[in-house]
């Protein structure tokens, strides 16, 4: 993005009448696929960071969920900690286990989520918080960069499920910000 471009996005965002997001699928491989989100949210990266962990159960979309039911949902954000789901019944699934825990600047946990599980592959997720410099920007609140980098092997390949996996992270990416922006995930 040139300074132009960019200056202009920051005068919009500190007049508060948009709240700007990207979102895309950086690179597909034979071997894997990545794909990075940012999104401006309206507070700071410590409240930010606490609705990420711990109201998952508000912003993700249940439809995303085995149970269909986000109150199933948890992350407990500490080295070895687990984003699981549990089963009415027991059980449960681990979505991702967390490596990386940095309250109010980053997140990062390992895993394959959803149908990539079945296959032989190895992904890392990592939510970085980022506080603008006040002075710099003029802007207030923070930004949100998702990463998810995914590799391994896939019967298939990566061209059909990358696509896919962007577009459901895009989904809850959007349901996260408008949740801490506006209160409601929708």
């Amino acid at each position: 993005m040139n300074s132009f471009l960019r200056s202009c996005l920051g005068m919009t965002l500190a007049a508060g009448s948009i709240a700007a997001s990207h979102a895309e699928v950086v690179n597909i491989s034979p071997n894997g696929f990545q794909i990075r989100h940012e999104v401006q949210l309206n507070v700071t990266t410590d409240v930010a960071y606490e609705a990420l962990v711990g109201q998952v159960g508000n912003w993700w979309n249940p439809s995303h969920t085995y149970t269909h039911d986000t109150r199933n949902l948890s992350i407990d954000a500490r080295p070895g900690g687990c984003f699981c789901e549990k089963f009415p019944k027991g059980g449960g699934v681990e979505h991702m286990r967390v490596v990386y825990a940095a309250p109010g600047k980053a997140l990062r946990m390992s895993g394959a989520l959803g149908p990539m599980q079945s296959s032989g592959l190895a992904g890392s997720m990592s939510w970085d918080f980022i506080a603008p410099g006040m002075a710099e920007t003029g802007q207030t609140g923070s930004k949100l960069v998702l990463t998810y980098s995914v590799g391994g092997y896939m019967l298939g390949g990566f061209e059909k499920m990358a696509p896919g996996a962007n577009a459901m992270l895009e989904e809850q990416i959007k349901r996260y910000k408008n949740l801490v922006n506006t209160g409601k995930p929708e």
